[in-house]
């Protein structure tokens, strides 16, 4: 088909007709400008969700872009300015300030004095690989007995953690003790949206056609089918997919928040299909985060698929630890954050005393970034001991995005077979929900059926 004689035979067939009301149809644009300049006070002011905690993603992205070794001291000077318009929803001049702010971050320069300079950057999975011995694979694949009950407690573990944390993400972990204190249950009935959840299941989808030859490009194409909306680094990658861009490109371009935890909340998958083949899950895993993210933002999302599949092989919490944060590459930034964390949990035994040295360690990072939240989830894995209620109540407590870092980690004690008490589960009900287009509605068991038969089916291929 050529466009320009669908273009001529469509305009020759156009009869004229003139329409009852010719001001109404111009008025579109109007109102899809009210819903630009709603978003746009959003990103400025705006709350997340699941817990009303704020959330500004324009001031965001000037810190995000300073901790990836950036001078942005033009655009934070623009920040008071489009405070007091956007307090004041002077919508004209918050338009004209916001794009010169990203105009500024577009264009400003390295900090040559910033410690991101110092480390490694990992463009591609050749950077990762050729530094990290994974191992050969084990014994142990998607065939043995256990592994379909084994993964649906992974799932389990994961809705629940999300459920669980969306209910006070985005909060200190001060604010979170004065207001609760000891997480013992539901803070509310609980639901299952979540975008942790979302993007987990557009990989599923894309691996359940492709098995192990899912690229990056297949997973980038089940967002744009499957994901109506996304958030920070998502958002500008879905809209990167739509304009035409692939992978890695989508999760580098005008992406402000490439090293915020998007790739870290949604790996966990990648180490169900996965189980005890630790480099398998780290490939995919990183295959699906350049797809929004990129170096380090990438790296979380390999930390979480290693730590998954590791899970179907090793029994002890603190083992699991180890190996997961010593197959990060030594000369990421990623991997001093992980191990300094693994390191402080080492020296003391109250968790409340290392989470006020990590907290402060890591004071810069916004509370949606890798770090302080990789921080949070081996904190609350080292001392939960391996309990499922203890690290829960841990990693609530900690602060910070709760639910991603809660999903994440309990689905590998749910992995481990560690029991999860019925007081998460019966709240629950039976159904699971999300806004997905083609995946609004299904059961748990339907979940962990698609990931066996996905695993199983891919691994006969090897």
């Amino acid at each position: 088909m050529k466009a320009w004689r669908l273009e001529l035979e469509t305009m020759a067939a156009a009869k004229p007709v003139q329409p009852e009301n010719g001001a109404e149809n111009w008025l579109q644009y109007e109102r899809a400008g009210q819903e630009s300049d709603r978003k746009l006070l959003r990103d400025w002011s705006g709350v997340v969700p699941g817990s009303l905690a704020p959330c500004r993603l324009v001031p965001a992205a000037i810190q995000a872009l300073e901790n990836r070794g950036h001078d942005v001291g033009e655009a934070e000077a623009l920040l008071p300015e489009g405070l007091r318009l956007a307090a004041a929803e002077d919508l004209p001049g918050l338009n004209v300030v916001t794009a010169r702010i990203f105009a500024a971050l577009r264009r400003a320069p390295r900090d040559p004095a910033s410690p991101y300079w110092s480390f490694k950057e990992y463009l591609t999975w050749e950077d990762v690989a050729a530094e990290v011995d994974f191992g050969p694979p084990g014994s142990y694949g998607p065939a043995a007995d256990d592994y379909p009950a084994r993964t649906r407690g992974g799932w389990l573990g994961q809705i629940v953690g999300s459920s669980v944390g969306t209910q006070m993400e985005g909060y200190t972990s001060a604010n979170v003790i004065e207001a609760y204190g000891d997480i013992t249950g539901y803070l509310r009935p609980p639901e299952t949206y979540n975008d942790d959840l979302t993007y987990a299941l557009a990989f599923l989808d894309a691996f359940g056609r492709r098995g192990h030859n899912v690229s990056s490009l297949d997973i980038a194409l089940a967002w744009a089918a499957l994901i109506p909306d996304g958030y920070s680094a998502e958002e500008t990658a879905l809209a990167n997919i739509r304009a035409g861009l692939t992978p890695p490109e989508t999760g580098r371009r005008d992406n402000w928040f490439s090293d915020w935890i998007g790739a870290q909340m949604r790996s966990a998958v990648h180490g169900l299909v996965a189980p005890g083949r630790p480099a398998l899950a780290a490939e995919l895993a990183w295959r699906d985060a350049v797809v929004s993210h990129a170096n380090n933002g990438a790296l979380g999302g390999v930390f979480n698929a290693v730590l998954t599949s590791l899970a179907f092989v090793e029994d002890d919490v603190d083992r699991l630890l180890e190996r997961t944060t010593s197959l990060m590459p030594a000369r990421s930034e990623y991997r001093q954050v992980v191990q300094g964390a693994l390191d402080e949990c080492r020296r003391r035994t109250d968790w409340r005393e290392t989470w006020r040295i990590l907290e402060e360690r890591h004071e810069k990072y916004h509370w949606i970034h890798a770090y302080p939240n990789a921080a949070a989830e081996i904190m609350a894995l080292h001392y939960g001991g391996g309990d499922f209620d203890r690290t829960l109540n841990i990693i609530c407590q900690a602060g910070r995005d709760t639910d991603c870092n809660a999903g994440q980690i309990l689905t590998a004690l749910g992995v481990m077979g560690r029991p999860i008490a019925d007081k998460w589960i019966a709240p629950l009900g039976d159904v699971i929900q999300t806004y997905m287009r083609g995946y609004r509605r299904f059961s748990l068991d339907e979940l962990a059926g698609w990931t066996t038969d996905a695993a199983r089916r891919a691994a006969g291929g090897l």
